[in-house]
């Protein structure tokens, strides 16, 4: 991190126009500050943080139905409120965008050519689905749940849901019953949105029984919306107020879109934090908070703008499905695709940029690398001239992959490599249009950010790895979790660490040059090809498992950006870990919650270390097996089994081989 390889510089021209350069002209003139260069304006923005949140509320002329006390009543997090007095909504701030110049949506799948929505089609449908959702009853507040992939029917569920003021929730069509049920079932929909079944790489996956156990386990439904788009024409699971797709857009065509003036707060969507602890928190976000930070990251962080294509690729259970729709905030066409991204091959998505003229195309860093190994060039087999920005995210990127982007896609494309969670559905660290890239680097804390590496004494690091904290609110925290009424859960998952500071859970190093390297979680989290999981979700699944007494689970970050998923299973007395054995829990996580969930390996142990108070030692162990020595990695007098810890200290060496095979 010293001296890293300097990989793009931003052209005069490309700074001079992007949106960041006009937002510091405005600045200047508008309020009359100036700032000299980048880390300037981060500085001012954590440091006045009503002053800049301000200014972003003001330069995006957000429009409010009535006036506001203050910017912030700056209590201890997570207790800050934002601009009470306000009543907005983040749908209005989309259709503003509407224009007949461009189309508002994009669509391809691995069966479906790619075709546009216009602004005014999708306008159409969303107020169509908007006074269906009124006729039966669905108020501010009331919760409408989707079990459906990313095809544009959810974008305009999704508008048409927040436009009214009800509260979105949606889950894809590849999770598991189980897994579906434990988050539905916390915010007690009154609206279920299902598909029939979905495609993914050449195959088809019928989930009409999982759309059936979701009915039965709902009992606050009033209404099933069913879209049967595997097989067209398909009778509805059965259930009393049943209505399809199609029939309430032909019967509702021609309706106003009415939108309803929200508080600032208002519940806009439930989103579920990865259930390491317990069942997955419903994470709650509100209208105003995501309306600015996504106006703030997509177009100022990642200049994105109106009548360019945005493309991420996402299933609709990943926030970044969420923040892909805030780029029409910013006038942008949105780009959805359907599908695995490795079929027919890795070739496909890296196609669709050139056919659906992609300026901004985002992706997982597992992808990537993916391409790298497979030793594609697609800058050799698409037209990639208009692809401005590769945003990458998910997992840390590995400096390989910049080398790899630089040298087979295009080598003056912008790589932003981002950072953030489905806590605040956008990024923490990422993009500037004023910064350059260096390998293996991402370019800087986002503005408003007041992110720092805190030492185990909470005095923040320069060029060490510290915990990864924020110390001044943001907007797009949450404003609460679901059925959490005292804010416990929310204060324990972020605040439990030190009093008013957000600790995060990575491991990050901050450069002299501002400049940040995401070095893997510093909690329990598993990181499964880009996508977090609870370890509570593995343990749930397994408990169905009777040869099983207990288990520990736990994924090892591997250079390369590789990881290691290892299950430590302790068995009943007289059971062995067979294949019978290994092919029924992989068969078991598959089944409850996903592929992802099924581990790289399963390994009988004598015993699982626990504290005294009853804590599975998931975080330690994991220290312990990254190479941190035992005496620093466990507190061995906080063990109720000390002994149980002999196993995975011998074990760490397996990892080491893994780390180094050369070495072996």
């Amino acid at each position: 991190m010293e001296n890293p390889t300097l990989l793009w510089t931003p052209s005069q021209a490309l700074q001079e126009q992007s949106n960041l350069q006009h937002f510091l002209v405005w600045l200047n003139t508008q309020k009359g500050l100036s700032f000299e260069n980048y880390d300037a304006l981060w500085q001012w923005s954590v440091q006045d943080v009503p002053g800049f949140w301000q200014a972003i509320w003001d330069y995006f002329e957000i429009v409010s139905h009535s006036g506001y006390s203050t910017v912030l009543e700056d209590h201890p997090m997570p207790n800050q409120r934002w601009f009470p007095g306000a009543t907005l909504n983040y749908a209005a701030h989309v259709f503003r965008q509407k224009t007949a110049d461009y189309p508002a949506l994009f669509f391809a799948s691995e069966t479906d050519p790619l075709q546009a929505l216009s602004w005014e089609e999708l306008e159409l449908q969303v107020a169509a689905f908007a006074a269906f959702l009124r006729s039966k009853g669905v108020e501010k507040g009331d919760r409408v749940a989707a079990f459906l992939p990313t095809i544009p029917e959810t974008t305009v569920a999704f508008l048409a849901t927040v436009a009214i003021g009800a509260v979105w929730s949606c889950c894809s069509p590849d999770f598991g019953a189980r897994s579906v049920i434990e988050r539905f079932q916390q915010i007690e929909p009154k609206v279920l949105i299902a598909i029939d079944g979905y495609r993914y790489g050449g195959k088809t996956f019928d989930r009409m029984e999982v759309v059936q156990e979701l009915i039965a386990a709902l009992p606050g439904l009033s209404a099933l919306v069913f879209l049967p788009a595997l097989q067209p024409g398909r009778t509805a699971p059965s259930f009393a107020q049943t209505f399809y797709w199609q029939d309430i857009q032909t019967r509702f065509r021609g309706a106003p879109l009415v939108v309803e003036p929200l508080p600032f707060d208002h519940p806009i969507w439930i989103l579920y934090s990865s259930g390491t602890t317990g069942i997955p928190k419903a994470i709650t976000h509100g209208h105003g908070g995501v309306l600015l930070e996504h106006l703030k990251y997509l177009v100022l962080q990642n200049d994105v703008k109106p009548g360019e294509r945005y493309f991420w690729f996402t299933t609709t259970g990943w926030m970044m499905w969420n923040f892909l729709q805030a780029a029409l905030l910013g006038g942008a066409s949105v780009v959805l695709y359907d599908g695995s991204p490795a079929y027919p091959d890795l070739q496909a998505l890296w196609k669709l940029v050139d056919q659906a003229d992609i300026q901004h195309f985002g992706t997982s860093a597992p992808f990537l690398m993916a391409c790298l190994k497979e030793g594609l060039e697609p800058g050799k087999i698409a037209d990639l001239s208009r692809l401005r920005s590769i945003g990458s995210t998910g997992s840390p990127l590995p400096p390989e992959a910049f080398d790899w982007v630089y040298a087979a896609v295009k080598s003056d494309v912008w790589l932003n490599s981002m950072s953030g969670g489905t806590d605040i559905c956008t990024a923490w660290v990422g993009a500037s249009p004023l910064l350059p890239v260096y390998k293996g680097e991402i370019q800087c804390r986002c503005l408003g950010a007041a992110l720092f590496a805190y030492d185990d004494q909470g005095q923040a690091l320069i060029g060490e790895v510290g915990e990864m904290v924020l110390t001044r609110p943001m907007p797009s925290m949450p404003i609460f979790f679901w059925n959490d009424p005292d804010n416990e859960r929310y204060r324990e998952s972020y605040f439990e660490w030190m009093p008013g500071v957000w600790r995060h859970g990575d491991w990050v190093r901050i450069s002299e040059r501002g400049t940040l390297s995401i070095l893997g979680r510093s909690d329990a989290t598993l990181n499964r090809q880009g996508i977090r999981i609870g370890t509570a979700e593995i343990y749930r699944s397994l408990n169905q498992i009777e040869e099983l007494v207990d288990a520990l689970i736990m994924s090892i970050e591997l250079p390369g950006g590789h990881y290691y998923m290892p299950l430590f299973v302790v068995l009943q007395e007289g059971t062995d870990v067979n294949e019978a054995l290994r092919q029924k829990i992989r068969h078991q996580l598959r089944m409850d919650y996903s592929p992802r969930h099924v581990p790289d390996e399963i390994l009988e142990v004598p015993d699982i270390p626990y504290t005294i108070s009853g804590k599975k030692l998931e975080t330690p162990v994991k220290r312990l097996l990254m190479g941190v020595p035992p005496e620093k990695a466990v507190n061995m007098g906080s063990l109720r089994n000390a002994k149980a810890l002999d196993f995975f200290i011998a074990f760490r060496q397996k990892i080491a081989a893994l780390e180094n095979p050369q070495s072996t």
